[in-house]
């Protein structure tokens, strides 16, 4: 017999609404768009002596810290072999992002953007920033996942991509 142990964790304050737009081709960017995000979690392990896998309370403050810092954000992808992103100071305290795909180019105001340090701001890979910055963040609280972390990232209702990662060692 074999037992399972999983905590899940999927609560409103995880929601955060952002922007973003993707390459869908070498030459093909869709428009600019923004969707009402939600990220979950779950943790599969073995339960510790008091009987549990995760901290939840410490979980859902992790997460939520997370997705607070995406919320209102334009997403823009640093990675990305298609874009061009740069950023420049344009008056004391004031920045811009400029983006650029072919003969297509973006001005954002650099505080409402976040940069990620990925090759798109798909929902994969977005649940895949998100995963490792909780990877990070529990361990930095001396609470580290050990076992399987699970994430998923919901676009809108019903369309959802999840990146999973099982942690062996620390």
């Amino acid at each position: 017999m074999t037992e399972h142990y999983a905590v899940r964790m999927r609560k409103a304050v995880h929601v955060f609404c952002a922007g973003h737009f993707i390459t869908l081709t070498d030459t093909l960017c869709e428009p600019v768009h923004g969707h009402n995000w939600t990220a979950a979690a779950e943790v599969e392990g073995e339960p510790d002596a008091h009987g549990m896998v995760i901290d939840f309370i410490l979980l859902r403050d992790q997460l939520a810290a997370i997705t607070t810092r995406l919320d209102h954000r334009m997403l823009l992808p640093t990675q990305n072999r298609f874009l061009d992103v740069t950023t420049a100071e344009v008056a004391p305290g004031r920045g811009e992002v400029t983006v650029r795909f072919g003969d297509r180019r973006w001005v954002f105001p650099a505080d409402e953007c976040l940069l990620l340090p990925v090759a798109n701001t798909t929902a994969e890979w977005i649940a895949r920033w998100i995963g490792c910055e909780l990877l990070q963040a529990m361990a930095t609280r001396g609470q580290p996942i050990r076992g399987t972390l699970r994430i998923e990232v919901d676009e809108c209702l019903g369309q959802s991509a999840v990146w999973e990662r099982r942690v062996t060692s620390l």
